[in-house]
C-alpha cells in the first residue's frame, strides 16, 4: 500500500467520523427539542385536563350539592308546611262534620208571628214569612243550607213541596238556646179566590236531616202553583 492510498483511507475515516458526529449531534438536538416540546405539551395537556376535570368536577359537585341542598330545603319546607298530625286533624275535622250538625231531635221550629212578621195578603207574591229554628239540645251544632218545606192540606190531599231559591248560603253555629231563621216567599191569595189553596200544616225538615218538624200554618190562602216553573211561593236557605 502506497502513501497516497493510506492518506485517502485516513481522510475517509475522518469524514465518516465527523459525519457520524454531526448526525448524532443533530439527532440529539432533535430528540432534545422533541422531548421538550412533548413534555411541555404533555404537561400542558395534563394541566388542562386536570383543570378541566377540576372545573367539571367542581361544577358538577356544586350542582350536586346545590341540588341536594335544594332537595333538602324543599323537604324541610314541606315538613314545615305539613306539621305532624295535620292530616289527622283534617281527617278528624272532616269526620266530625256529621256529629257537629244540628239534628232534628235537638231543634225546635216556629213561625215568627209578631205584628211585623205577618205577611201582607195584598203584596202579590212579594211578601215573606219567617221560620225560627232554635237549638234546644245541650250541645253546640252547625246548620246551613236549604230545609225541606212541605205544605199539607187538612183534607189529607197531596203535599206541596216548595221549590228552592238560587240564594247562596253558609253554615251557622248555634250554641244551646241560640236561634236562627229562614224565610219563605209567599204568593198570597184572597179568601175563596179562584185558584187559592190554604195549607193546614207545614213539615219543615232541617238541612241534611230526614225527620221533619210539623208546624201549624198561621196565614191565609196561597196561589196554588205547585206545578209552576217559577212559583211565587218558594223557600230560602238557612245561613
Amino acid at each position: 500500500m502506497n502513501a497516497n492510498t493510506t492518506a485517502r483511507k485516513a481522510r475517509r475515516r475522518t469524514l465518516s467520523v465527523a459525519a457520524a458526529a454531526v448526525t448524532a449531534a443533530a439527532a440529539l438536538s432533535l430528540t432534545a427539542c422533541s422531548g421538550a416540546d412533548s413534555g411541555t405539551n404533555a404537561a400542558g395537556a395534563g394541566a388542562q385536563a386536570a383543570d378541566a376535570a377540576g372545573s367539571s368536577g367542581g361544577a358538577h359537585g356544586d350542582e350536586r350539592q346545590a341540588s341536594t341542598g335544594a332537595k333538602a330545603g324543599a323537604g324541610a319546607q314541606a315538613m314545615d308546611q305539613q306539621p305532624s298530625g295535620v292530616h289527622t286533624a283534617r281527617g278528624g275535622a272532616k269526620a266530625g262534620t256529621g256529629s257537629r250538625r244540628c239534628h232534628t231531635s235537638g231543634l225546635k221550629a216556629a213561625f215568627a208571628t209578631g205584628e211585623d212578621a205577618a205577611p201582607d195578603p195584598n203584596a202579590s207574591g212579594a211578601t215573606t214569612t219567617s221560620v225560627v229554628v232554635t237549638n234546644t239540645s245541650g250541645r253546640t251544632c252547625e246548620i246551613g243550607g236549604f230545609p225541606g218545606v212541605d205544605l199539607k192540606p187538612d183534607a189529607g190531599g197531596p203535599a206541596w213541596s216548595l221549590a228552592r231559591s238560587s240564594a247562596r248560603h253558609s253554615s251557622i253555629t248555634l250554641h244551646p238556646g241560640d236561634s236562627t231563621d229562614f224565610t219563605i216567599n209567599l204568593g198570597m191569595a184572597k179568601e175563596n179566590e179562584e185558584g187559592s189553596w190554604k195549607p193546614a200544616t207545614v213539615a219543615v225538615t232541617p238541612p241534611d236531616e230526614t225527620t221533619a218538624l210539623t208546624l201549624k200554618w198561621p196565614w191565609g190562602p196561597l196561589v196554588h202553583q205547585d206545578g209552576a216553573t217559577h212559583p211565587a211561593t218558594f223557600v230560602n236557605p238557612i245561613g
